[in-house]
């Protein structure tokens, strides 16, 4: 039995629009433009994020719970900025809620709403209000030199920041940089 071959294309051109229009090229194409764009952005999304010593901060929750950040010292810590209005942070949402089960985590909404709108977000969410700092001006997260949301910092138990995410991160990957740090 004889095989046919596929018509070959009667130029350069007319060979390149083939192969650009099969549909895992153009994925392919589309996965390689939103890599160069994430890592275009990623320089400004990281600012001049802190390194060494994390800021001390003493405030309160929504609740008015105090949170002293010095509080943990000796254990590692994830403080985690976050708004509202982010679709990111929505996703990264439910798994830095259960992680707040088995680590400690400061919960910092940013530029988001007053306390009252942060309570019945949280409720809605599911979310310990206990641990959500209302972060309205963002002067804690300029102290963090974070430019974006969402932002996680990972203070390891010397009180020095160790990990810095900015943008989407894994629950894997936010659970195993703690347990290191244990």
């Amino acid at each position: 039995m004889k095989m046919s071959k596929p018509p070959v294309p009667e130029n350069r051109l007319q060979a390149t629009r083939a192969f650009l229009q099969r549909k895992w090229v153009k994925n392919l194409l589309f996965m390689l433009a939103l890599i160069i764009v994430y890592l275009a952005l990623r320089p400004f999304m990281q600012g001049d994020v802190v390194k060494g010593p994390a800021p001390a901060f003493e405030t309160e929750s929504i609740t008015g719970q105090p949170i002293r950040l010095a509080d943990y010292r000796g254990q590692p810590v994830m403080v985690h900025f976050w708004a509202t209005w982010c679709p990111i942070c929505q996703l990264e949402r439910d798994s830095v809620e259960r992680l707040s089960k088995d680590y400690p985590v400061i919960n910092i909404a940013t530029q988001s709403m007053d306390d009252e709108g942060l309570l019945a977000f949280a409720e809605e969410h599911g979310m310990n209000p206990n641990q959500i700092v209302n972060d309205f001006d963002g002067q804690l997260m300029k102290a963090f030199g974070a430019r974006a949301v969402p932002a996680t910092f990972i203070i390891g138990p010397d009180g020095n920041v160790s990990f810095v995410e900015v943008g989407y991160t894994t629950p894997y990957g936010l659970r195993t940089r703690l347990w290191w740090l244990q």
